[in-house]
């Protein structure tokens, strides 16, 4: 795939997101969302700002292209972050659809300023019984009764 001139202008504009966050008190993560070669969206991280484990970059960006498109399907959509995207960032981006990634740094270049996440791949590699934190299947046989009703409901928005 052919890299383009937007695309690196795309790419500063989720740096100087991130680098703005920085100066901000947030932390060193910033992410856009192209549709169409036009910005829907961008965001920096706000994890400590807010007191939101979830408030990534990437996340924050998704939510608001959502919100500006109406949408949670972002299949016309690509997303440049300034960072290789976590797990939890890179679900959302699959959730999202976007149907491509470009980003700055590695996750070993974040993980050499103290953002490691590794520990979360090597944890979703273990069986759930091995795990670090315990997961306890509860009520199974009544927690069933909402896939039920999903699966019977005739008006139900899939995704």
């Amino acid at each position: 795939m052919k890299i383009t001139e937007q695309d690196k202008a795309f790419m500063r504009e989720a740096i100087r997101i991130a680098d703005e966050s920085v100066k901000n008190g947030g932390g060193p993560f910033g992410a856009v969302i192209v549709k169409d070669g036009e910005i829907i969206a961008g965001r920096s991280n706000s994890v400590t700002l807010n007191n939101d484990p979830t408030a990534h970059a990437e996340v924050n960006t998704i939510r608001e292209a959502c919100q500006k498109l109406g949408t949670f399907d972002l299949s016309d959509c690509v997303i440049y972050t300034s960072c290789e995207p976590c797990p939890m960032c890179l679900g959302a981006i699959y959730w999202a659809k976007l149907r491509r990634i470009y980003y700055g740094n590695t996750k070993k270049d974040a993980a050499a300023i103290g953002f490691a996440d590794d520990f979360i791949y090597k944890e979703l590699d273990k069986p759930i019984s091995r795990r670090s934190l315990p997961f306890i299947h509860l009520l199974p046989q009544e927690a069933i009764s909402s896939f039920k009703l999903w699966d019977e409901n005739p008006d139900k928005t899939e995704y």
